[in-house]
């Protein structure tokens, strides 16, 4: 038969404890943690506490394990999940993107979800949520521009990292140039200086 591990509690996080157990602003969750915890500490054992919390002995055997391994961080945060493993591999959406940004159907101006989704094997709910990811929007000619430059993205890494890791003592300078617009003297007269403008 398991022991249930003893619990002791400092003063602080009996403290602690009691202002969760009490809190009106607290996850009903956690509530429910901090009262478990204090009941183990008072020397019940898990099949009290799940009878007077109205939860199962293992949910009680679980918040009590984890606050003596954890303290209270413990009961404040789930403990991560593994999650669905990926149906699709980082090759698989990589050809999608590229097909995607630099490729176009044999018979129209931009890839349709179901145009590619038929190219690749794919459903077309999947490019739907492939493309959602990256931001990509295909059928908006007008906003949708990349690059074809074959090393365009190691040029942009490269841009990228200097505004991230700048070299030590070193100026950055940005000049971005607008083709298509030309520089006009303004249309209204600027506005008087005055204090706070």
């Amino acid at each position: 038969m398991k022991v249930a591990a003893s619990i002791v509690l400092s003063t602080e996080e009996r403290d602690e404890l009691e202002k969760l157990a009490r809190g009106r602003k607290v996850a009903a969750r956690v509530v429910e943690r901090a009262r478990i915890v204090l009941l183990a500490a008072e020397g019940k054992q898990n099949r009290e506490i799940a009878e007077i919390s109205r939860v199962t002995r293992r949910t009680v055997g679980v918040w009590r394990r984890r606050f003596a391994e954890k303290r209270i961080a413990g009961i404040l945060k789930d403990a991560p999940r593994a999650g669905r493993l990926p149906s699709i591999g980082e090759e698989t959406i990589g050809e999608v993107v590229r097909r995607t940004t630099q490729e176009t159907p044999v018979a129209g101006t931009h890839w349709s979800t179901r145009s590619l989704a038929q190219v690749m094997g794919l459903s077309p709910s999947t490019i739907g949520r492939i493309w959602r990811r990256h931001g990509l929007k295909p059928h908006l000619t007008r906003t949708f521009k990349l690059s074809r430059d074959p090393k365009f993205v190691e040029k942009l890494e490269d841009v990228i990292g200097l505004y991230l890791n700048p070299p030590e003592h070193a100026l950055v300078f940005s000049v971005d140039e607008k083709s298509q617009i030309q520089a006009l003297d303004r249309t209204q007269p600027g506005l008087p200086l005055v204090p706070g403008r």
